[in-house]
């Protein structure tokens, strides 16, 4: 690993996240750290180099699903990050490259069947050889998994079991299109229905005998006094906590026999039960009308960004996200905490989450969670921990728990 060319490749750098990736790490590595970017282009590759001027940075050239290209830039960097997606159509021979150079890895995708596909294909033998491969990097999943890790952590600290923890989202801004071609893919790819499963996540022998709770309508929230509605992550980042406490029971260090999580958004102000039942209502119509090919081809894929484009600078400048936590004891203590970060969850938040996810990597393996031995298909609370949580309260993002 020491003798390796690069700290950090950043592959998918022409991408529309990926050359925001680009900016965090021209603004933000240090000096020292030798990273590269990389694509299936040179041509869109040196233009980006240019225009954020970081001309000296090296630059990588290999298709996502070749396998020995991929295999040529996994061998020459400790770490790769990638925002090439949809991840079940170019991520694949990435993450099979960095497993056999042992090569840590981070990415952005909620495509969870497809992460099941790597934790049945690569999870063991990465735990054998010490070699983190942690998908989920971005908005989905680090506020929720790092939120519930963090509270549930807290409670020990006071001596009590976390029985339950609940995340309440509210945020702003838009959609990329890489973020709807991944959606569409998963319907295309008949992977859609894998994800109604709660322990989907899971490994095989840690199902627990606690059922999941997740929210399928729009009800008042009693615990927090407001009105709640399905959050439409929610499908993924409960099954990336749910993951987070399999793992952590393993290894001897549990979140709670009884642990729960659940997540929703959460609506404020006037007529708030209305827009949350009529917020609900219109997610599941948005789902309903993905799934018909000639309803998509004629009224969503035209009005929607294609890959490649996303929100203005204006908007993704102006957006933000709010999760407010709350964990409640096996006494029926209540204890809260937040996490906020300005900025368009889906671009700017999830960069920060992806890019500090990689620095953290690079810059500061020794203090991660479990030690330099720890590896497996992993999660951000399980492969980054509080040390994450660390840099991105450095990085700008409020974490408080507990408030």
């Amino acid at each position: 690993m020491s003798e390796r060319t690069y700290d950090v490749v950043l592959y998918g750098a022409s991408g529309f996240t990926g050359q925001q990736t680009v900016q965090y790490f021209a603004d933000h590595a240090p000096d020292h750290l030798k990273w590269a970017i990389a694509g299936r282009n040179r041509q869109k590759l040196e233009a980006v180099r240019t225009k954020v001027g970081c001309e000296t940075v090296d630059i990588l050239v290999a298709d996502g699903r070749d396998q020995v290209g991929t295999d040529a830039i996994a061998t020459q960097t400790r770490i790769v990050l990638t925002t090439a997606g949809p991840f079940a159509l170019y991520g694949q021979a990435m993450v099979d490259a960095c497993v056999r150079s042992h090569t840590h890895y981070v990415d952005i995708t909620g495509e969870t069947a497809w992460v099941r596909s790597l934790i049945e294909t690569y999870h063991e033998q990465a735990a054998t050889q010490g070699t983190r491969i942690i998908p989920l990097c971005g908005f989905d999943s680090v506020p929720s998994d790092l939120g519930a890790y963090l509270m549930v952590r807290y409670l020990q600290q006071l001596g009590k079991s976390c029985k339950v923890v609940k995340a309440y989202f509210e945020a702003a801004g838009g959609f990329n299109g890489g973020t709807l071609a991944s959606a569409y893919n998963l319907i295309d790819a008949g992977q859609w229905s894998q994800m109604g499963d709660p322990y989907l996540l899971n490994p095989p022998e840690v199902r627990p005998e606690t059922a999941a709770e997740d929210l399928q309508w729009s009800q008042y929230d009693q615990d927090l006094g407001a009105w709640v509605a399905p959050f439409f992550m929610g499908p993924v980042n409960t099954r990336v906590v749910r993951r987070s406490s399999a793992l952590y029971s393993q290894w001897q260090d549990p979140y709670g026999s009884q642990f729960t999580y659940q997540e929703s958004l959460v609506f404020q102000g006037p007529l708030s039960g209305l827009k949350a039942t009529v917020t609900t209502v219109g997610t599941g119509l948005l789902v309903a009308m993905m799934q018909q090919p000639w309803v998509r081809r004629s009224l969503l894929q035209p009005n929607f960004p294609q890959p490649g484009e996303g929100p203005s600078e204006q908007v993704m400048d102006e957006g933000w996200f709010r999760c407010q936590l709350l964990a409640i004891d096996e006494e029926g203590g209540q204890h809260r905490g937040l996490i906020y970060n300005p900025g368009d969850p889906g671009n700017r938040s999830t960069v920060k989450f992806l890019c500090e996810s990689a620095l953290a990597l690079a810059l500061d393996f020794e203090r991660l969670p479990g030690g330099p031995q720890r590896g497996g298909v992993l999660t951000p609370a399980t492969g980054l921990g509080d040390v994450l949580a660390d840099r991105l309260r450095q990085a700008g993002t409020t974490i408080e728990v507990p408030i």
